[in-house]
């Protein structure tokens, strides 16, 4: 047997291994992420897009960066990043001091202004979960952000915001300003909010009246452009 042979052997053990000590919601999202992983997403469909260093771009749940210094780069365009947890906002102030195209701000976007408790998790950190690490935030109505920084065409949002996309994306359908987005980047999360699977098909259908889906990788990643 050749060593390559036993290392694909091994590979496989640890993969069958790891997979048994997933709860089953895990193993859902670990099955589901697999066709994403295959075809390269994040640094692939989350990156290509129409845009330049005149595109106004918003990335709703910042967390490190990583996403706004993707698109900064490929692209130098305008960014709108928005963290309501300090230490990620820290993170992304010192990452783009220099750069006046990037700017963050220390609060969420949501269907209505609310200073709620969220549960501390690194990347997963949300407001629908409970946990012993705690912090206060704030989040802010994006229609009044919209209206108050006078926007009227945003080329790409990416919406990662752990069960907080639903009544943004609601409240964006139910005051007719979903058309402002050229294309809307969004992570549905089924386990943390009740009946999602119909208010995501609800929202799906609606965005279908304004823009045309352009890839889907269901709760895992999905981009809608208008038409």
């Amino acid at each position: 047997m050749t060593s390559r042979i036993k290392k694909a052997i091994k590979i496989l053990i640890n993969y069958e291994k790891k997979k048994a000590t997933l709860s089953p919601n895990d193993l859902l999202q670990h099955n589901r992420v697999q066709p994403w992983f295959a075809v390269n997403g994040d640094d692939t469909l989350r990156l290509n897009y129409d845009l330049n260093s005149d595109s106004v771009v918003f990335d709703v749940g910042g967390y490190k960066g990583e996403f706004a210094a993707g698109i900064l780069c490929k692209y130098d365009s305008n960014i709108y990043v928005f963290e309501p947890i300090k230490v990620f906002f820290e993170i992304i102030k010192n990452k783009f001091v220099q750069n006046k195209k990037v700017n963050a701000f220390n609060f969420g976007l949501a269907g209505k202004d609310a200073d709620l408790q969220i549960s501390l998790s690194d990347n997963s950190s949300s407001v629908y979960l409970k946990g012993e690490k705690t912090e206060t935030i704030k989040l802010k109505s994006i229609v009044e952000f919209l209206n108050t920084y006078n926007i009227k065409n945003v080329d790409l949002i990416k919406i990662n915001i752990e069960g907080g996309e639903y009544e943004l994306l609601e409240s964006l359908i139910s005051n007719n300003l979903i058309n402002v987005f050229k294309n809307i980047q969004v992570q549905f999360h089924d386990f943390l909010i009740e009946n999602a699977k119909e208010r995501m098909n609800e929202i799906q259908q609606n965005l279908s009246k304004t823009h045309k889906l352009t890839y889907q990788y269901e709760f895992v990643w999905e981009n809608w452009e208008r038409i």
